[in-house]
């Protein structure tokens, strides 16, 4: 465990860097470009917020306060625009960054390290697993209040005509 709280502290304090390093990847994704209705300002500080509280989002937080942050931030993604597919993307391009900054700033130096590794890994993805479905789901109950009463009626029409 040892390990596992070291890695989280280097996260932490480098996350100024990441957030950085990570915006300039965003900027230049091939499979982000709606999400740039997103001002650079706030993604940054959105991953940088990720990244600086990531010991807090792993241990102290419970699944209550990833669902309400997260379906808040898909909210507000389907509001600016940016389809759920890019959403996703988004997360799991923060997560991928994560990775890459570990592999090569971080070294294990006994075997026994390995399994405090390991459990500070499981957290991470269960993390990032929660806030991908949560974003979802805040992003389709946001697109949900935003279909209007008559798209509703096509497609009800739309599905009749179909037999569904």
């Amino acid at each position: 465990m040892m390990l596992a709280y070291r890695l989280v502290r280097l996260i932490e304090t480098h996350s100024e860097r990441l957030a950085e390093g990570l915006l300039v990847k965003w900027q230049t994704c091939e499979r982000c470009q709606d999400y740039k209705k997103v001002p650079p300002q706030e993604f940054r500080q959105r991953v940088y917020e990720i990244y600086h509280n990531l010991g807090e989002w792993l241990l102290g937080k419970k699944e209550e306060d990833i669902a309400r942050r997260y379906t808040e931030i898909g909210a507000r993604r389907q509001a600016q625009g940016v389809p759920l597919s890019q959403l996703i993307f988004a997360i799991v391009l923060v997560r991928e960054h994560l990775w890459d900054y570990l592999k090569h700033e971080a070294t294990l130096e006994r075997p026994v390290e390995v399994f405090g590794e390991l459990e500070m890994l499981q957290l991470l993805e269960q993390f990032f697993d929660r806030a991908i479905y949560y974003a979802a789901l805040g992003y389709e109950r946001a697109q949900a209040v935003h279909t209007s009463p008559r798209e509703d009626a096509e497609k009800g029409m739309a599905e009749h005509v179909v037999g569904r």
